[in-house]
């Protein structure tokens, strides 16, 4: 049985437009329901061991909801995820302001007219569906008339591949990612703290107060952030340890060992009590590793309440900051230079 791909209405965007879900289901049990605002993943349903499916990401029970989402639940973050210090940057000797929304520092673009914000344009294909939009020269800050195109597509082996293409016709930062909240034992399931997890990783960046890496490139040997072997994420993340109190716990930039564009297991998150495990694959040099310490009591799907830690994030990309670091891998693309990136979430 090949992947069926249906849609349904789901709400009315800002401008009155219709917010369409698309379900793309598999004869595994697995179902990944994305909406063509934000390119938002909504909901993944996901067999346990005993063959019952429920759903693991955190999210809302409407598309009007997403417009307050001060998390970012299952959200393309885009042109660019992460951190900018000083929400501001030079390129080709050009200065280019952006949004003070994070400290005096820039997180995800801008929170109102980022790509999460966005109404998408939709293509369903045999396996799943593609998403893309056009952003205009000087929109939000950034340089380049872009265009971003995103296809969700579901195999038989349970894997939910994120492929992403952009271009522009300046050079600009094109540094996308998918922002979903992951909770194993299901979304209603509270902390995460008790799953395992392991990262192709041996560095990461440490930051300064606000996030902001150093520039620094630090390995994780001995200390709190080593997760070379699967670890209960709970065990150390309250550690007296000054990286971790900078975020309340784990939100740094893993550096992935060996990228080298091709695709590559980098990760791997199990749980305890539903038995499902999450195997991460990417062709980006970078994963942020989240563990929602930020995450506001809120009521989300099924008037479940989220709250701190509900959810866990691993965020492929280009490092944080990256703009203002030449030993970190450039995320500068256009002028005939396209992004392309390949992320894979497989369940087992």
């Amino acid at each position: 049985m090949a992947v069926s791909v249906e849609s349904k209405a789901f709400g009315k965007s800002a401008e009155g437009k219709e917010i369409v879900l698309y379900t793309l289901k598999n004869s595994k049990g697995m179902a990944a329901s994305v909406m063509n605002l934000g390119a938002i993943l909504v909901e993944l349903q996901v067999p346990d061991k005993a063959g019952k499916a429920e759903d693991i990401v955190l999210g809302f029970d409407s598309g009007e909801r997403y417009y307050t989402n001060p998390s970012f639940f299952g959200a393309v973050i885009g042109p660019n995820a992460n951190r900018i210090g000083g929400a501001a940057f030079t390129l080709d000797g050009v200065d280019y302001q952006l949004a003070v929304n994070d400290n005096e520092n820039n997180l995800h673009s801008d929170y109102k007219m980022g790509y999460h914000m966005r109404l998408w344009d939709a293509e369903v294909l045999e396996d799943g569906v593609a998403f893309s939009l056009q952003d205009t020269d000087g929109s939000m800050g950034f340089p380049g008339n872009k265009y971003l195109r995103i296809a969700y597509t579901l195999d038989e082996e349970n894997g939910l591949t994120l492929h992403y293409h952009g271009s522009s016709d300046k050079r600009t930062i094109l540094n996308p990612t998918n922002h979903s909240y992951f909770n194993l034992e299901g979304h209603g399931a509270g902390k995460i703290e008790g799953h395992t997890l392991w990262l192709k990783s041996d560095s990461y960046t440490p930051v300064v107060a606000g996030a902001i890496p150093t520039g620094e490139i630090a390995s994780v040997k001995g200390t709190p952030m080593d997760f070379t072997r699967d670890k209960v994420i709970g065990n150390e993340i309250d550690a007296d340890m000054e990286q971790l109190q900078l975020t309340g716990g784990y939100d740094h930039n893993w550096v992935i060992e060996g990228a080298d564009g091709s695709l590559q297991h980098i990760a791997t998150v199990k749980a305890p009590n539903s038995g499902r495990v999450m195997k991460v694959y990417t062709t980006l040099p970078g994963v942020q590793f989240y563990a929602g310490n930020f995450i506001e009591e809120q009521t989300g799907k099924g008037g479940v309440v989220y709250s701190k830690r509900h959810g866990l994030c691993l965020e492929t990309q280009y490092y944080p900051d990256t703009i203002h670091h030449d030993n970190f891998p450039s995320c500068v693309f256009g002028e005939g230079k396209d992004y392309d990136s390949v992320t894979v979430y497989r369940f087992e």
